[in-house]
């Protein structure tokens, strides 16, 4: 049997750390850290994602601000309300959540976010720190829950070779580039117009999938022995949710692999609340969190 890289426990146990950590800010007599939500319309499933941030949060003690705006909502009135958070010194960290209308331009919406306060980690500025090999910006979200997962579970990524299947800012390119940093793995990113994928996942000691088709990795594209972490999540016409990964057929030939439900999707929430909150220890004159140490 693999070791399955549990994110749903892990993020539970990081969340009652997480809760701790905050209480002792209270107990000094510091304010709440405070994230700002912002929902562009009615998107079922990023209402239920807006929901589960807000859900943490509150439960680990950061203030969720929470600005329900509606489809008809312009361009130029959700710049105007990022401003405003931008300049209020009691919002440490905005959260546009993604995808936005049509309509409005998401890059404009992103470079509009105070890069310190940014902590989706999308900001050209963020994603530049990490692309240098920097260590004060923030990092995407579902990168750095895949890395904290990777160091609790004690797996190796030194001279590792490792094939990223995904080419996206929000994953694939900031995940190759957190393997990347001082050196530590071989990286291959591959994406929708990469040939003979097969050849090229085979050959990779860490797999990570982020492409969003249901079962796209079947057991002959896994090398013996890798660890493969599925970040797809896809609904089923009989409703299931299923990874990017071939679960069922793929695990007994691997020595680790996360769950679809229940591995990165939970990490990904927690390191939300970790960037917040390493937000709010720079505004305190606090070092960095200690997990978004790469």
């Amino acid at each position: 049997m693999p070791l399955i890289l549990n994110g749903k426990e892990l993020s539970e146990t990081i969340k009652k750390e997480l809760k701790l950590e905050v209480e002792s800010y209270i107990s000094k007599g510091l304010r709440k850290p405070a994230l700002a939500v912002i929902l562009v319309g009615s998107d079922p499933a990023s209402k239920v994602y807006v929901r589960r941030k807000k859900e943490s949060c509150e439960y680990v003690g950061i203030s969720s601000l929470s600005f329900n705006l509606p489809e008809s909502t312009t361009e130029v009135e959700l710049l105007e309300l990022i401003g405003k958070l931008n300049g209020d010194d009691d919002v440490d960290g905005i959260l546009v959540q993604l995808p936005l209308p049509s309509h409005i331009n998401t890059q404009r919406v992103i470079e509009a976010i105070n890069p310190e306060k940014d902590v989706d980690g999308f900001h050209p500025l963020n994603m530049g720190k990490l692309a240098t090999g920097k260590d004060d910006g923030i990092i995407p979200c579902t990168p750095l829950g895949i890395w904290i997962m990777l160091k609790h579970y004690r797996i190796e990524t030194f001279k590792k070779d490792v094939v990223v299947v995904g080419a996206s800012n929000i994953v694939g390119k900031p995940m190759s580039l957190l393997f990347l940093k001082n050196e530590e793995a071989t990286v291959t990113v591959c994406h929708k117009n990469t040939k003979n994928l097969k050849d090229h996942t085979q050959k990779a000691d860490i797999l990570v999938v982020a492409v969003g088709k249901p079962k796209l990795i079947t057991d002959d594209m896994v090398k013996e022995n890798s660890v493969v972490i599925d970040v797809g999540i896809n609904r089923l016409e009989d409703g299931k949710i299923v990874g990017d990964v071939d679960f069922d057929n793929v695990k007994d030939k691997v020595s680790a692999i996360t769950p679809v439900p229940g591995g990165v999707g939970p990490m990904t929430v927690v390191s939300l609340l970790i960037n917040t909150l390493s937000i709010y220890r720079k505004k305190h004159g606090f070092s960095p969190h200690p997990l978004t140490e790469i």
